[in-house]
This record gives structure tokens, C-alpha cells and sequence, in this order.
């Protein structure tokens, strides 16, 4: 059972993820405010955070950040972090904050569900590195990438 903390304060985006996620092999949890993401995704022992790019006055990047923070300041394990994209290139802000997976909006339940369990394969902290060095193994994108 994968234990899934979703941020996002969107309606469309907390029921759409809400209704993928609450199937069988997920346990969910969710929270509208993302200055206390880290601190539910250590209590509650989550395997894997999904933050909306846009949430609040902090955002996916900062949530990100937070929860890889509080790891290092705990000493334990960082979850998993998949960001929830406003769009497929904005790819490189995923990267950057060091998710582990990301998605774009709209997305499937596939997509979102691909993208957890890509994010939970890899070693946590390692976003973007696949071996190819581009970053594009959390990509899982919204709609047809062209010559792909």
C-alpha cells in the first residue's frame, strides 16, 4: 500500500487526484495548506508527496525544497516528491526543485499513478538522472510528445 500526501487547494485537482488515488494500493491524505506539507509527510510516514506546481502562497518547488529540508534536519528518509504541473515544459521548474516525478495537467490516471510509482523506483533525491542525464525519466506528459 503506497501512502500518498496530496497538496493542492485547486477543486478540480484535489477530487480528479482524490479519485485515482483512493483505489486499491493507495492510502490517502490530503492537506490545503503547504506550509505544513513536510511536517504531515513525516508524521503520517508518506512514501510519496504529490504538490500541486501552484498551492497557496508556497507552490511545488517550495514544498519540495521543505520536505528534502526536513529530512536533513531529521535525519530521516525523504519521501518521494511528484509535482503537478501547470503545463509539459514546465518540466524544468520540476528539476530544479529536485522532484523525484512530476505530470502535467491535465492528467490521467494513469499519468499520475505512472508518475508515483516511476518517482518510487528511483533513489529518492536523484530527480532528473536516469542514466540519460536529461531528466526526463519523472516526465510523464499530459499529452502526445512529438517523435515519441
Amino acid at each position: 500500500m503506497v501512502r500518498v500526501l496530496l497538496v493542492a487547494d485547486v477543486p478540480w485537482v484535489l477530487n480528479d487526484a482524490r479519485a485515482t488515488l483512493s483505489g486499491p494500493g493507495y492510502e490517502l491524505l490530503d492537506t490545503t495548506d503547504p506550509s505544513s506539507a513536510a511536517a504531515t509527510a513525516y508524521e503520517f510516514d508518506v512514501d510519496v508527496v504529490v504538490a500541486d506546481l501552484q498551492v497557496g502562497s508556497m507552490g511545488g518547488m517550495a514544498i519540495t525544497r521543505h520536505v528534502r529540508a526536513y529530512a536533513g534536519r531529521t535525519g530521516r528518509a525523504a519521501p518521494a516528491v511528484v509535482m503537478l504541473l501547470d503545463r509539459s515544459a514546465d518540466a524544468w521548474l520540476a528539476r530544479r526543485a529536485a522532484a523525484d516525478g512530476w505530470v502535467a495537467k491535465p492528467f490521467t490516471a494513469r499519468q499520475i499513478r505512472s508518475a508515483i510509482t516511476t518517482a518510487l523506483e528511483r533513489p529518492i533525491a536523484g530527480a532528473g538522472d536516469d542514466g540519460r542525464g536529461d531528466g526526463s525519466a519523472g516526465i510523464v506528459p499530459a499529452e502526445p510528445v512529438a517523435g515519441g
